[in-house]
């Protein structure tokens, strides 16, 4: 009998787990301190930029962080 190989199952019958569909996005402060939050995204149900409002231990204050890439 023919073993089919399956859509989830490599060529040597192992399952084989789905990537993960969100990123890692990086929160830059628009305070211009430098200090950034690293989050994750999932780019297919949230396809703006994302802003936050979240703390800046720097200024110590709360302000708005806008995404930015990741190196």
């Amino acid at each position: 009998m023919l073993d089919t190989v399956s859509a989830n199952r490599g060529a040597d019958g192992i399952t084989t787990m789905a990537k993960p569909s969100s990123l890692l996005v990086k929160l830059v402060s628009t305070a211009d301190t430098g200090y950034y939050y690293v989050t994750k995204k999932n780019p297919r149900t949230q396809t703006d930029k994302l802003t936050m409002r979240k703390y800046d231990p720097v200024v110590r204050k709360h302000v708005e962080f806008k995404e930015g890439k990741i190196k």
